[in-house]
């Protein structure tokens, strides 16, 4: 328990970020439909931009991931946070000043590019911090107060958003953002990844080059070349069947989070062809998210045993 209390700064520091992402959810179909399409009642083109937004920051994210993850393992967990924390804060303080159509595509090019960087880097990067930190038997209730902590954050995100003005809900979030990021540099510790209380590795050096001698950080392997593979990731499904069960199960779970999220998109279309671009855009999410999600395993769990 003691290892958890010292996970404080950093549970404050997820939720003032999350609190700050979540929060705009809400208030942005509005912004976009008023700068997009003003004064109608339905946009086909706020669909269509949102989803080509969508696949860009996707093909980003799955270069950038995981070269954070591996930047982070030779200069530390809380010298990366301090990027996607920063650059999350731009695109909110742009619809924080105005929401007109300028300043509306300003934000759209910006966060198409931050987010490439932002997008579950400050939970990927805080599933790390975790696993440097806790003990591996306690690992399990570690991951479970951080996702309870950010599901914390969804729900007072959106029952302030509630409250709040749309001008007021960004001016928030901008607020909020900055104090993380405030928040993050002043209190919490920086960790590197160490051998305490680790096992032994899920991906064996023996059987691919890319993971020789990962836990020497002074390596003269480049990062790159340390990026798991799609060997590795393949091993890694076939070395546990109760792994490879848990993946199926999130699989699925995620398509049924999809097909909410696109049931909500298209409430008031009428077009076919949207509803199709919608649904082939939300299994694009899920398969995308699921890649993020197992590439974030591999980084946390990378020394831990799977029996």
């Amino acid at each position: 328990m003691e290892k958890l209390a010292g996970l404080s700064h950093l549970f404050v520091t997820v939720f003032l970020s999350s609190f700050a992402s979540l929060m705009v959810i809400p208030a942005i179909t509005d912004v976009t439909m008023s700068a997009v399409c003003p004064g109608k009642d339905e946009c086909s083109l706020a669909i269509y931009l949102s989803g080509f937004q969508q696949a860009i920051i996707g093909l980003g994210t799955v270069v950038m991931m995981p070269l954070i993850g591996n930047l982070s393992d030779q200069y530390g967990r809380k010298a990366l946070l301090t990027l996607p924390m920063t650059l999350s804060i731009i695109p909110l303080v742009i619809l924080a000043y105005s929401r007109t159509t300028t300043f509306f595509y300003a934000y759209y090019l910006l966060r198409t590019l931050t987010a490439m960087i932002c997008e579950g880097s400050i939970n990927c990067l805080a599933l790390a911090y975790v696993a440097d930190n806790v003990l591996e038997r306690q690992r399990t209730s570690a991951f479970g107060i951080l996702s309870g902590i950010a599901t914390a954050a969804f729900v007072c995100g959106t029952l302030a958003a509630r409250f709040l003005s749309t001008a007021s809900t960004f001016q928030v979030a901008a607020l909020v953002s900055m104090l993380a990021a405030v928040y993050m540099r002043i209190f919490l510790r920086e960790s590197l990844p160490n051998g305490e209380n680790l096992t032994r590795p899920i991906l064996k050096s023996g059987q691919d080059g890319h993971c020789q001698d990962d836990g020497d950080l002074s390596g003269l392997a480049p990062v790159l070349k340390k990026i798991p593979s799609i060997q590795d990731i393949t091993g890694l499904l076939k070395s546990s069947v109760t792994f490879s069960q848990a993946a199926v199960v999130a699989f699925f779970n995620s398509i049924a989070e999809g097909g909410m999220q696109a049931s909500i998109m298209v409430r008031k279309l009428s077009s076919p062809f949207t509803v199709m671009f919608t649904l082939f855009y939300s299994l694009y999410q899920t398969l995308k998210r699921q890649l993020f999600n197992l590439w974030i395993i591999i980084r946390t769990c990378i020394f831990q045993l799977i029996e």
